[in-house]
């Protein structure tokens, strides 16, 4: 550690005299640019004094990622920053972590932001603004939290409510899916109840018209017998008259033969009367 520090003296010691001119001019420039908000000069005038002269001490360092964060060059800020926060005084260390949570508060790293906030004032209580960060962020992360307990318990209340409405839809399917089933069963059995019936009606008309010819059929067969039994009655001679056939010597053919004749001959004469002219009766007359 000695060593490294009689090195720098001796360093110190041997460096141009212009050159350390030109390093303290080339600073009061940037500072000049920095605080007139020219961040593209100041960028400039940091870079020669990093690139060229070598001038590499923590504050300047720190002034270049400054420039680079107002100029909208978040890469090179964050490399900037970085590059300081294990530097010995503690100022710039804080300042640099302070930095650190600034741009990861924007990108929305918040617990990173907030460590960035907590290590600045830790290098450096005396940093208000790190500190004023530091409670405001953790104010926010806190009540970002609450919000998100409140929503995660919202979104477990929708949940458990989505999934009772879903219950409760499945279970209206499964009852309305059984009333439609029993009303088709109902329906079915009326609609077999009805053929039933009509089949019955069918066969009560079948079996009535079957009963009806039948009737009429032994009416006709009746009706049939009744008068073959009339014309053999007609025919067959009375049974006193065998006893005068017998008496006469005559047979029963032969009856019915003179009988016939007979029958004929009075048709016969019935119809010569039909034909012959009524005489009309003397209207000056009486009837009788």
């Amino acid at each position: 550690m000695k060593f490294a520090a009689l090195l720098l003296l001796i360093l110190a010691a041997i460096v141009d005299p212009v050159t350390i001119g030109k390093i303290n001019t080339l600073k009061r420039e940037a500072r000049d640019a920095y605080a007139a908000g020219d961040y593209k000069t100041a960028i400039s005038k940091y870079r020669v004094l990093v690139d060229s002269l070598h001038a590499t001490e923590d504050e300047v360092m720190l002034n270049l990622a400054n420039a680079y964060y107002h100029a909208n060059d978040t890469a090179q800020a964050l490399s900037g920053y970085q590059s300081v926060i294990g530097s010995p005084k503690p100022n710039i260390r804080s300042k640099a972590q302070q930095q650190l949570g600034i741009m990861n508060h924007r990108t929305g790293k918040l617990e990173e932001a907030l460590n960035n906030f907590k290590q600045a004032i830790k290098a450096d209580p005396n940093n208000r603004d790190a500190r004023y960060n530091y409670e405001m962020l953790k104010k926010k992360i806190e009540e970002q939290k609450k919000k998100d307990e409140q929503q995660q318990n919202r979104d477990k209340q929708n949940k458990e409510n989505q999934k009772q409405d879903d219950q409760q839809k499945d279970q209206q399917k499964q009852d309305q899916k059984k009333n439609d089933e029993q009303k088709k069963k109902e329906q079915e059995q009326k609609d077999q109840q009805q053929k039933d019936q009509k089949e019955k009606e069918q066969q009560e008309k079948e079996q009535e018209k079957k009963d009806q010819q039948k009737k009429e059929d032994a009416e006709k067969k009746d009706q049939k017998d009744s008068e073959e039994k009339q014309e053999k009655n007609e025919k067959q001679p009375p049974p006193d008259w065998s006893k005068k056939l017998q008496d006469m010597k005559m047979t029963e053919e032969k009856a019915r033969m003179i009988l016939e004749a007979m029958k004929n001959q009075e048709k016969q004469y019935l119809q010569q009367n039909q034909r012959k002219a009524t005489k009309p009766r003397d209207k000056g007359k009486p009837d009788w």
